[in-house]
């Protein structure tokens, strides 16, 4: 499935939000939520690997350059 920018934007965006809150969960005294947390942002975090690498093929890019506008694109919205 093609992935456009923007939707490799909003993904990195929920992965990185995900990420936030598990941290946030790290040491509040419930480890099944941190954990469950912790496994979504694995998932998304993939599912952006995945997405970005599938870009960038179709594309003609180098993937790292796909990942580090994304990333780029993220910070300038924050």
């Amino acid at each position: 499935m093609s992935h456009t920018f923007e939707e490799l934007v909003e993904k990195q965006r929920a992965a990185d939000q995900m990420h936030a809150t598990a941290q946030a969960l790290r040491g509040q005294g419930d480890p099944p939520a941190h954990e469950t947390a912790w496994q979504a942002w694995r998932d998304l975090a993939q599912d952006v690997q995945a997405a970005v690498t599938e870009h960038a093929k179709e594309q003609g890019t180098m993937r790292a350059g796909v990942e580090l506008e994304v990333k780029q694109a993220v910070r300038r919205t924050e």
